[in-house]
């Protein structure tokens, strides 16, 4: 029995206790990591390449803190009002973790990048979701 895509879509059937809005904005960093690194896996796994050394250096190369703090910040002319808001609250949480391997700042910005993608993901708004990642992939590869 094939399963069709709008069928799979379902698997992803557990929406927020509260509006996107509402939500801390840690949580929100929270599943938009998630969503990110399934997201860049699922490129890097197109690839010719798929030795687990090799995709973990080059899903790396996308997902540290380092990448995502450079990535906000070619992005950040092209967000609307809102998204700016979100990253502002994102960056602007407090976390109460250190980073291990990123500056504070890149820290703050990596979060604030994961909390918007968790936004555009909770208030799905997929098309804007994935001209966002899709910019993330085209920026890295365009360095």
């Amino acid at each position: 029995m094939s399963e069709s895509i709008h069928d799979a879509a379902n698997l992803f059937i557990f929406p927020p206790s509260k509006s996107p809005h509402l939500l801390n904005p840690l949580v929100l960093a929270y599943i938009g990591d998630a969503v990110y690194e399934v997201y860049i896996r699922q490129y890097v796994i197109s690839g010719a390449n798929h030795r687990p050394n090799h995709l973990h250096k080059a899903s790396t190369g996308y997902v540290s803190a380092k990448a995502q703090s450079k990535l906000l910040e070619a992005l950040m002319p092209m967000l609307s009002e809102e998204e700016v808001d979100m990253v502002k609250r994102g960056r602007n949480a407090k976390s109460g973790t250190i980073a291990k391997n990123a500056e504070v700042l890149e820290y703050r910005h990596s979060t604030a990048f994961e909390c918007l993608i968790g936004y555009l993901y909770y208030k799905q708004s997929f098309e804007r979701l994935k001209e966002i990642l899709d910019f993330a992939i085209s920026f890295k590869q365009n360095k």
